[in-house]
Formats: structure tokens, sequence, C-alpha cells
């Protein structure tokens, strides 16, 4: 038996967005293609054979965000319920909501990234014959859930963005470190971020840095990149980045912007993000919910369009007198005002303080 079953980028299946997605232009360039690569008969769920984490994994290093809000936000309980994590990192979140579910409680858990993955059997071992962990982008969650017959879905959490052990795995993501310019989840993908740096014109950078980073000196950091090319690590691409400001530091690292917006393009998070939260509402159950952990305003820009769009009685412009677009409801948005981490939370987990959590039930 595998101890993972992998999915991989290939021909044979193209998932296309429902109509729910068909005023979102992230989603409009978002297409998702799945291949099951070396895991016998599709179609048959592969359970997760505990191993032993290597010392790369350091589960200290990471903690999971509002984990008690996750769980009472996707009303964990009894019964044999079904719950998706799409992005498992470390598996602290999957790991309470199997404690608060108790037996008989299914949990399906994708994360691109096979270093994730691999943590994450570590954490949920105990929970072995409840867990199906399947390496693949949430742009796949439809066809993967379809696949394994994890239908319908009782809860379906996204946790965008990076685990502490990405942030330290040596991949280029933290500028803190000198690692090569990679910052690619799946390593299989082609596409690194020394590829965009390196060879991507002027023009296709600065609109980067500008469109996915909210970088307002784009030009200026543009230009001092391409006088440095080529540029092999974090290290020197945060340096170039300081140089071209001049060098002062003020809440934020200088290249904080710059990171975020390669990182971004690189494993194209705000697309499959619109395609994915498209998909979701083709699996959960009525009454499930749509639980939604964002860390930046463009990934919470998109769940707030999303939830507010998919609960609206009619999505015509405003200046059309009379409805012609026919649109149902699918959404409630549980909470109107976005929620938090405590005080609290914030003093021991520093990384946490940007979180923005937001919840919707499926109608």
């Amino acid at each position: 038996m595998l101890d993972l079953l992998q999915v991989g980028l290939g021909p044979t299946c193209i998932y296309s967005p429902q109509k729910s997605l068909r005023d979102t232009s992230l989603a409009a360039q978002a297409a998702c293609e799945y291949r099951a690569l070396s895991i016998g008969e599709v179609g048959t769920p592969l359970r997760i054979n505990p191993i032993r984490t290597t010392g790369d994994h350091n589960l200290t290093t990471h903690l999971s965000v509002m984990v008690d809000e996750v769980v009472d936000s996707l009303r964990v309980a009894p019964g044999g319920r079904r719950y998706v994590e799409c992005t498992l990192g470390p598996g602290g979140h999957s790991a309470a909501v199997l404690g608060a579910g108790g037996p008989g409680t299914q949990l399906l858990g994708l994360d691109a990234d096979p270093s994730a993955l691999e943590a994450a059997q570590s954490t949920l071992a105990s929970y072995s014959e409840s867990t199906l962990l399947i390496q693949a982008n949430f742009s796949h969650l439809e066809i993967a859930c379809k696949t394994h017959g994890y239908l319908p879905v009782d809860g379906i959490l996204f946790d965008l963005g990076m685990s502490s052990l990405q942030l330290e795995a040596g991949r280029g993501f933290s500028f803190q470190e000198d690692a090569p310019l990679d910052m690619r989840y799946d390593p299989s993908q082609k596409l690194t971020a020394a590829d965009i740096v390196n060879h991507y014109p002027e023009a296709d950078l600065a609109r980067i840095l500008y469109k996915y980073g909210e970088e307002r000196h784009a030009r200026r950091i543009t230009r001092r990149i391409l006088e440095n090319r080529p540029l092999a690590t974090s290290r020197e691409l945060a340096e170039v980045v300081e140089s071209a400001l001049g060098g002062g530091r003020g809440r934020l690292h200088p290249a904080t912007r710059t990171f975020l917006a390669l990182r971004l393009v690189v494993n194209q998070e705000l697309e499959n993000l619109a395609s994915a939260l498209g998909q979701a509402l083709n699996l959960l159950r009525p009454g499930g919910r749509l639980v939604v952990l964002s860390y930046h305003s463009l990934e919470d820009r998109v769940v707030k369009d999303f939830i507010r769009r998919e609960s609206r009685q009619c999505l015509c412009p405003s200046r059309t007198p009379v409805c012609l677009c026919n649109h149902i409801p699918t959404l409630w948005p549980v909470s109107r005002k976005v929620m938090a981490p405590t005080p609290q939370e914030i003093k021991s987990n520093p990384r946490s303080r940007s979180a923005k959590l937001r919840v919707a039930e499926r109608l």
C-alpha cells in the first residue's frame, strides 16, 4: 500500500468552473487538470500509512491558527460526518476536527507540498483509519472528492498561505534565509521564482509586483532587479529590493511585498482559490460549512467577494430595472464581520496576527 495518494497535472480530465464563478475574472483564468499517479486503481481510497518524520519536519515550529474558532465554525459533531481540509500543512486543524468529531468522522486532506503531507502523517497517525491524504493542489478539489467518494461534504476548510515549515524549508519563501529562489509548493512544478525574476520582461515583472504584491514602488524595484540579474538566492533578491527602496525599515521588511507577489504567481494561488471556492459549492451538502482562513488582503478579497456574490438574490448591474440573471443564492454568510485571532493567540503566535476567518453556510 502506498504511503500517500499523489495527484499531479496531466491531460486526463479537465475541470470547467461552474456558473457560480462566471463573474470572477480570476476564475476565468483557472483550469483544473487531474491525473492520478502510481495509485493502483483510481477510486480506491488509500489510507495513510503512518511514517516517522525526518529531522526536517520540526512540528514544534508550526502552530495552527484559530483552531477552536475553526472547529466551531465547521460545526464539527459526531455522527460519521465528512470534512475536507484543502491545505493540510502539518495537520493541526485536521487533528482538531477528527478529535472533536470522534469515531466515524472522515477527513480528506489535500496539499500540493509532499513534505507537508509527510509531516501531517505523523500528526494524524492515531487517526489513520479515518483519514485520506492526497498530494494535490486544491484546484483539484472536486474531482478528488468525487473520485474517492467523499460526497456530500459537511465542511470544507481552506487555511491559505504558507506554514512555518515551508518558511523554513530552504525554498526561498523567506528573505531571512539564504536559499535558492524557488517558492514552489509542489517541487514537480516547472515555474520557479528564479524564472520570473531572471527572465520575465521588465513590464511583466513590474505588473506582477504591483498587482500581486500591491507594491507601489514596483517599477523602481524592477529596474534594480534588471540591473543585477541573474539573482540566485532569496537573500540576493531581498538585498536588491532593499537597495532599491533606500534601505529604510518600517513595520514590514522592504522585500515583503515582492516575495508575496512572486509566491502568488509561482503557485497561481489566487486563480486556484477562485476555482476551488466554486468547486466547494458542488460538494457541500445543504447546511454544510465553508471556512476560510486568509492572511493578506488579496486572498481575503477573493473570499469576501465570492461569499457576497453567492449570497445575493440578483447579480444584475444596479441600473437594470428588472432582474435578468435568475441567480439563486447558494451561500449564507454566517457572520458579516470577519473574525480575527484573540490578543492572547497573537501574543503566543505572532504569525497569526494577520489571519482573517470567514464562514458561510451552503443553502
